[in-house]
């Protein structure tokens, strides 16, 4: 089992930054890819970016240029950058874990972040 725990989300204004943080726990060394993905209200869930184990990245069109997401695998920890932040961007912002295993894969998701951007 994995536990996601995320942090940082908040209220800002248009144009401005904020940074995610999600720290993983319990079978760590079983992750592989890590990510964000985005759910604004009565919407679904959307993929904002993703980052292997070894640091290949991966990111949603509407975000490339202005999110960047990295990964310490020292701390179990997978960050989400966002700059130029947009209205649209407001949503809950979920972090996730995959752990594969002998027949396909596990994923996690920690409980989600509220990011807010007025305009």
């Amino acid at each position: 089992q994995v536990q996601l725990v995320e942090s940082g989300g908040g209220l800002v204004q248009a144009g401005g930054s904020l940074r995610l943080s999600c720290v993983a726990s319990g079978s760590v060394s079983s992750i592989d890819a890590m990510g964000w993905y985005s759910q604004a209200p009565g919407k679904q869930r959307d993929l904002v970016a993703t980052i292997t184990s070894g640091g290949s990245t991966n990111y949603a069109d509407s975000v490339k240029g202005r999110f960047s997401i990295s990964r310490d695998n020292a701390k179990n920890m997978v960050y989400l950058q966002m700059n130029v932040l947009k209205p649209e961007d407001t949503a809950v912002y979920y972090c996730y874990a995959d752990s594969p295993w002998l027949w396909g894969r596990t994923r996690y998701w920690g409980q989600g972040a509220q990011v807010t951007v007025s305009s």
